[in-house]
Formats: C-alpha cells, structure tokens, sequence
C-alpha cells in the first residue's frame, strides 16, 4: 500500500472527507494535494498536517524484523 492509498483510506473513515476538503484543511490546493500523491513526496510536516486535518496522530517507527520490536 502506498502513502495515496493509506491516506485515502483514512480520509473514507473520517466521515468520507474528500480530497478537495483534506487540502483546505492542510492549507494547499486540491491540485498541489494530487501532485504530490503522484509524486509521493510528502514531507513528514506535511503528513503531520494530514494526521491533524484527520484528527489523528502521526507515528512513524522502524519496526525490528526479528523481534517485532520498535528499534528505538
């Protein structure tokens, strides 16, 4: 699953936002939101935005293959 999908999903459980509105609320245009879906170039500031326009919370960990573990 890529970064569009995963975030596409979130935005169909957070009472089926669209796009056009998930970009008001991260302060971009709809066009700039698609280009960089495309591009997969989010930043994890722009990310951020996402996952509070979403009223979630960003985490990002590198998970340790043998243990199952976050490695910090």
């Amino acid at each position: 699953m890529d970064i569009r999908e995963y975030i596409n999903l979130c935005r169909v459980k957070r009472n089926n936002m669209s796009e056009a509105e998930l970009a008001r609320r991260t302060g971009q245009t709809p066009q700039n939101l698609n280009n960089k879906y495309k591009r997969n170039t989010f930043k994890v500031s722009e990310l951020e935005k996402i996952a509070s326009a979403l009223d979630a919370e960003l985490k990002i960990q590198f998970i340790d293959n043998e243990t199952g573990e976050p490695i910090i």
